[in-house]
């Protein structure tokens, strides 16, 4: 049984969850069957919102592990409590993307338990600036996109760029890509790349 916020206080220190600075949600987008005519976003569901590494890992073990997933199946989401995975949402809305290509399912685990936890653990100097990030499943090539605000500042998204390459430890190029591009065209090209 969970236990409740003044149950928590009474147990000994290291029995205590381990509390985040933020509150961060899990979102899944089930592609496997989109309805015909449906809406994009329309198979997008909030899945649940924790605050404490063993929620966390709790969650990612059970349910979020994109390998567990078929091909063509997915797109998990975490992004940071109250902010949505839309392009729409006022705080992604004049943002943008950097994206990683995986090639291997276990490729694509470790980046992006690597990314949550580097998010989880507020390991980048510009935290407030990161929406959240997104791991696609799909047959030809599954990607992890990292999701930011402000996009027109190239020196926030630069630092943000080179720190989630070394997080990853990833040794090809990765770019940057604005929502605003996105929209206008169905692939736009990276604007900055590290």
């Amino acid at each position: 049984a969970a236990e409740t916020a003044a149950d928590a206080s009474v147990l000994p220190e290291e029995k205590r969850p381990h509390e985040l600075e933020k509150k961060w949600t899990f979102w899944f987008d089930n592609q496997s069957k989109p309805k015909q005519g449906a809406a994009w976003g329309s198979s997008l569901r909030e899945v649940y919102t924790f605050d404490t590494v063993e929620e966390f890992w709790c969650l990612y073990d059970q349910i979020f592990k994109p390998s567990k997933y078929p091909t063509n199946s997915a797109d998990f989401h975490l992004f940071r409590e109250g902010v949505q995975p839309k392009w729409e949402d006022p705080e992604c809305a004049n943002g943008g993307k950097w994206t990683v290509a995986c090639n291997k399912k276990t490729n694509m685990d470790n980046i992006w338990v690597e990314t949550l936890m580097a998010l989880i653990g507020e390991q980048f100097d510009e935290a407030d600036e990161i929406c959240g990030v997104v791991a696609s499943v799909r047959q030809r090539q599954d990607k992890i996109s990292l999701w930011t605000k402000n996009a027109a500042n190239e020196a926030t998204q630069m630092s943000i760029g080179r720190k989630w390459k070394e997080i990853i430890d990833v040794a090809d190029k990765i770019s940057y890509s604005f929502h605003d591009d996105s929209r206008k065209e169905r692939s736009s090209k990276g604007r900055y790349t590290v």
